[in-house]
Formats: C-alpha cells, sequence, structure tokens
C-alpha cells in the first residue's frame, strides 16, 4: 500500500502517461476509471485538496493490485504454456470483471481456469471496488482464491500485502491464519495436482 503523498502523485502520474495504458482494462475497469476521473476533476474544480489526495492515494494502490494481480494470473498462463508445449493438454479460460467472494467481502477482479480432462484449477484474483463489497482482511491490497474443483482442501487463499522493498509480495493465508510467502514450490504443487 502506499501512504506517501509523493510516492502517490509520482504513480499516478507516471500512470497516466504510461505508452501501454492501464493494466487489465475492460468494460467494468473503464466505467470505474471514469467515475473516478470525474471525481479527480470535482475536487479539483472545487480545489478540495485533501479529495483530491485520496483519490490520488486510491488510484496508485489500484495500479499496484492491477499489475500484482496481472503477475499472479499470468505465472500461472506460462506455466501452462510450458505444461502445453510437453503435450499436457491444458485448456485456459480467463474471465475480466469476475466477482467473487472473501469471507464476507466482494472481490472484483479475473478469474482464469485451467483444465485438463475433468480436472480444474480456479485461480480468482481482486480487491473490493465500491464500499458496499467490504475490505480485504489483514491489511491488503487484494485477495486471490484458488481452488481445485473436487478438492476444497487443496485450495488456498491469497493475501496481497504492501511491501517497502517490491511494492506488495503475495502471501498464502493458512487456515490458522499463519502467513507464507508464496513461492514456486506452491505454484508447482498446484499445477501438479491438475495434471493427476
Amino acid at each position: 500500500m502506499i501512504t506517501s503523498r509523493r510516492v502517490a502523485a509520482r504513480t499516478s502520474a507516471a500512470h497516466e502517461t504510461s505508452p501501454r495504458g492501464r493494466v487489465g482494462l475492460d468494460g467494468f475497469d473503464e466505467e470505474y476509471e471514469r467515475i473516478l476521473a470525474e471525481a479527480r476533476e470535482r475536487a479539483q474544480g472545487g480545489r478540495r485538496n485533501d479529495v483530491l489526495e485520496y483519490l490520488n492515494l486510491k488510484a496508485a494502490n489500484d495500479a499496484v493490485r492491477a499489475r500484482s494481480v496481472a503477475w499472479l494470473l499470468e505465472v500461472f498462463m506460462a506455466a501452462a504454456g510450458e505444461l502445453n508445449r510437453a503435450g499436457a493438454g491444458v485448456a485456459l479460460t480467463r474471465t475480466d470483471a469476475h466477482r467473487f467472494r472473501v469471507g464476507n467481502s466482494s472481490m472484483v477482479g479475473a478469474r482464469l481456469v485451467l483444465r485438463r480432462g475433468v480436472r480444474q484449477l480456479t485461480v480468482e484474483a481482486g480487491w473490493p471496488r465500491a464500499p458496499l463489497d467490504g475490505i480485504v482482511r489483514g491489511g491488503g491490497l487484494a485477495s486471490a482464491l484458488v481452488g481445485h474443483f473436487g478438492d476444497a482442501r487443496a485450495g488456498e487463499e491469497l493475501l496481497l500485502v504492501p511491501d517497502s522493498d517490491t511494492e506488495a509480495r503475495w502471501f498464502v493465508v493458512e487456515k490458522t491464519g499463519a502467513r507464507t510467502e508464496l513461492q514456486s514450490t506452491h505454484f508447482k504443487r498446484h499445477l501438479t495436482r491438475l495434471l493427476g
């Protein structure tokens, strides 16, 4: 989570001028961005610097969230691609603007489904977009669920935690509440279970 006004302004300005544009935009995200831009204009026109600072901070945190969610899904997609080059026959389906529940909160983000025969691995990652969606528990920026169809015990909950060195890092939230940093072994375990 970015808490510094200078970092938020720098990240927001760099993000707006990026030639690549925003990460993961689709119809839902475009509407969300339009509403935030209108709110910024109103705050600037009304000389509400406190509101403008909050909106810039929110935009900077949303940029970190979007990059981290995209990275998580790309790791699974790249691993599935490697498996397919070896002849595994894994089918991929990605859905943007996907809504899912973590605890009592609703997250909005993306869903990736990897299928091989009757086996299915689902990765859902996102964050609450509106006040009624709730919060990310544990001081996180975003949440993710990794699940296996028919085997709930094999699933994991992930939490994106702010980090001063790398913006943010993904952690696996154990059933006890303990956190373990997400490692390549976690990805391998899920893909091995998918291959059966």
